[in-house]
């Protein structure tokens, strides 16, 4: 199994001048905003989407400056989607902190957001990386859309694999396109190679969002809470699947414990093994595996062969990650 620390060697010296820039980038003079910011800076995650960005940007001629400001973008964006997301789902807590939202109420978190959506935008206008604004103001766009998508969807939960996929390419996919896509821009690539790279993060995308799915049934056995996407009545492939081979009575059964039982963790027990035993974690893996392989194809005999497995090993490591 790929480890995180050993993916990150390889480009520590890149991932500590980024973090210095992302740190630049968010500054600000104003004392509330100023204490905020520096709350999110301290509970940064693992570094994934730089490292994507980064690692593009080698695979495609080298890093430049504009590498590490295309990181910078996506992160800020990113993080303006996450605060302004706790606010819309009245979360209060996200990778074992508190939201922005509870600490700081929700007006605050939406200004919050809107200020990092801001500085993101200004980052790259100030710099002229109009390319890279284009890439990452389409993913933002295509979030939002998948979003609305899924919610539509979520109110009959009539969600086909088709919708399905459509939904997560648009909602998570997206964003990891954008930073391959920007690291390519970054580095110089052509329009080409840009798009083939942009192609390739959403492969790695969408297996990403397929290894969240899984994590819900039990997948792995990584000792977290089951079964919460059922109560938040989301439709994941497992479950599309199961469905799709379930008779007409079986399926009602099922949706109406979705609809109206989710909170009863008896009744979604009976979901989780209802999945488990139609084959959906099964099928859900084998799907996984076809756009990991895809995104491999995708890259195979091009670039060094140094920077080519370094991307590999990233893509590995979502689709064996146990958090």
């Amino acid at each position: 199994m790929i480890k995180l620390d050993a993916l990150q060697k390889p480009i520590a010296a890149e991932l500590k001048t980024f973090e210095k820039k992302f740190k630049e980038a968010m500054k600000t003079t104003t004392p509330l905003l100023d204490r905020i910011t520096r709350y999110i800076l301290k509970r940064k995650g693992k570094q994934i989407r730089p490292m994507f960005v980064l690692s593009a940007a080698n695979f495609c001629g080298g890093i430049t400056e504009a590498s590490y400001r295309g990181a910078a973008l996506v992160e800020l964006l990113h993080t303006a989607t996450l605060v302004h997301d706790d606010v819309v789902d009245d979360a209060y807590q996200r990778r074992g902190f508190f939201s922005i939202n509870a600490l700081w109420k929700n007006k605050i978190a939406v200004l919050v957001g809107d200020y990092l959506l801001a500085k993101g935008l200004l980052l790259s206008v100030n710099n002229e990386d109009h390319r890279l604004l284009k890439i990452v103001s389409e993913a933002v766009q295509q979030m939002s859309e998948g979003e609305l998508l899924q919610l539509e969807k979520a109110r009959k939960l009539d969600i086909d694999e088709a919708v399905y996929f459509e939904v997560i390419r648009k909602k998570t996919a997206s964003l990891i396109a954008s930073c391959c896509a920007c690291g390519a821009a970054s580095a110089g690539a052509t329009e080409e190679e840009i798009e083939r790279m942009r192609l390739f993060g959403e492969k790695i995308g969408i297996a990403f969002q397929i290894k969240d799915d899984l994590f819900d049934f039990g997948f792995d056995q990584i000792g977290k809470p089951l079964g919460i996407d059922i109560k938040e009545k989301k439709m994941t492939l497992p479950l599309i699947y199961a469905l799709q081979q379930s008779n007409r009575s079986e399926k009602r059964r099922i949706i109406n414990i979705i609809k109206n039982k989710n909170d009863e963790p008896n009744q979604v027990q009976i979901v989780l093994d209802f999945v488990r035993q139609s084959g959906g974690l099964a099928y859900a893996e084998t799907q996984m595996k076809c756009y990991q392989q895809e995104a491999f194809d995708l890259i195979a005999n091009l670039g060094s062969d140094t920077h080519r497995n370094h991307l590999e090993n990233l893509v590995l490591y979502t689709t064996q990650r146990t958090n």
